[in-house]
């Protein structure tokens, strides 16, 4: 029975590729294909048991000795512990050409899994000095095992491949818990771009806005930047009753609060790339008949162009401080770097088009919208041209009103999508490194 359905599957990627539109295979392709199938079962059950055993960023330990047990099955030079948890493989490829790095994160989330699955997650932990459930529930248990399949199936196609291969198992893509380092930029800092230098970076993430076999991906700014905001304004405390004997941080905290908004509507270009200020939480005060000596305000700036992002920060100080000082108070203005523009190449987004048309056909492969979501690998897509995609996990039969977004304690995969996640992978790594082979 699995040899039969290994044969079907088969046949049908076969149909897929031979779509009309689709363009010419690579040398390996049919080969990738193959392998894909056979990983298929595979596949499915490393995601099912990491489902299952999730943990948090900087805590990913039992998801990394798995990682590197396989990788050294295979026979890969394998390095752990980067960035507390990471786990990189270097796969030198049978012929000369390019390095290429392939991306997949490792960390769960702290949510209460909901989705009713036999193999959801029951796993608690502390995060945050909280009592908290952990649930894979923005796909990167998927991710992980897809990764791992295209590890093994290019260390058994090792001596037909073109170029080098980095496989880069990163943690804490969520973030690192507080007063902690950790995710893409520590990957970085500790070396992962070295040793060998990649020449592009791919990187693929689940999602259901698309069905299973579609792929989306935008060129340029696909994903937002993300900053932390903080703005304490000071006053000086007084009695309710007397307003005038001190000065009121809460009423200064209100007009700084409206005043921000104005920056998206009223002083940016939103017609090159939209923009968000959000501020989301307001603190100061004990009593009802007591004006504070100061308020604490936070947010989040979002932005898909980094000019712009630069632009909005100074605003945003420009902006409290002016209103602070025009009370009689001081705004104290903390804006956190976060996680900068997740960038697609251009080029690399157009080169890599047809790769994407030949795998899944023509019409399953779509224009991302922007993204107002952040995602860390906007860090390796600083250091080399990058791509990011979307890879479809909902089930053909759900509609798209009723798909379920990343970090629901109700998000779900659709197994079916993990070949396809494979097939695309491996494609663009072999495709980028014979046409550098062909020039």
């Amino acid at each position: 029975m699995k040899l039969a359905t290994t044969i079907i599957r088969v046949w049908l990627i076969g149909m897929a590729a031979a779509a009309p539109g689709a363009v010419a295979q690579n040398s390996l392709s049919a080969e990738i294909d193959r392998r894909a199938a056979e990983l298929e079962s595979k596949v499915i059950e490393w995601r099912r048991e990491i489902h299952q055993n999730p943990e948090l960023g900087n805590r990913e330990f039992k998801t990394a000795k798995m990682i590197a047990k396989h990788l050294k099955r295979l026979k890969m030079d394998v390095t752990t512990e980067v960035a507390h948890t990471g786990v990189v493989g270097v796969l030198e490829g049978g012929k000369p050409g390019p390095v290429v790095l392939l991306r997949a994160d490792m960390d769960a989330l702290p949510v209460v899994e909901q989705t009713g699955s036999p193999f959801a997650s029951t796993v608690r932990t502390t995060y945050n000095d909280q009592d908290v459930g952990v649930m894979h529930a923005c796909g990167h248990d998927t991710h992980v095992a897809i990764m791992m399949g295209v590890a093994e199936m290019f260390a058994a196609m090792r001596d037909d491949l073109p170029g080098t291969i980095k496989f880069v198992f990163q943690p804490a893509e969520e973030g690192a818990p507080e007063g902690e380092e950790g995710g893409a930029d520590m990957m970085i800092a500790e070396g992962v771009m070295e040793n060998p230098a990649p020449e592009v970076a791919f990187g693929l993430h689940s999602s259901q806005g698309w069905a299973v076999g579609q792929a989306g991906y935008r060129a340029l700014g696909a994903m937002a930047s993300s900053d932390g905001l903080r703005i304490r304004v000071v006053g000086r405390q007084t009695h309710g009753a007397q307003p005038w004997a001190g000065i009121d941080p809460v009423v200064t905290a209100s007009q700084i609060v409206v005043a921000l908004q104005g920056i998206v509507s009223r002083q940016i270009d939103t017609t090159l790339a939209p923009a968000i200020v959000t501020v989301a939480t307001i603190h100061g005060g004990v009593r009802g008949n007591i004006i504070p000596d100061d308020v604490v305000m936070t947010g989040t700036i979002r932005a898909f162009d980094t000019a712009m992002r630069d632009d909005i920060h100074a605003r945003v100080k420009r902006i409290a401080e002016n209103i602070a000082a025009a009370n009689g108070a001081t705004a104290e203005v903390t804006i956190r770097n976060g996680t900068p523009v997740v960038f697609n190449d251009p080029k690399l987004s157009e080169l890599m088009r047809p790769t994407f048309e030949r795998v899944l056909g023509k019409d399953n492969v779509q224009q991302s919208p922007m993204v107002t979501g952040a995602e860390d690998f906007a860090f390796y897509a600083e250091k080399v041209p990058s791509l990011f995609y979307f890879i479809g996990v909902r089930a053909k039969e759900v509609p798209r009103e009723k798909a379920i977004p990343n970090h629901s304690p109700f998000f779900n995969a659709d197994e079916a999508a993990f070949v396809h996640g494979m097939r695309t992978m491996a494609n663009l790594a072999v495709d980028y490194m014979e046409m550098k082979q062909a020039k």
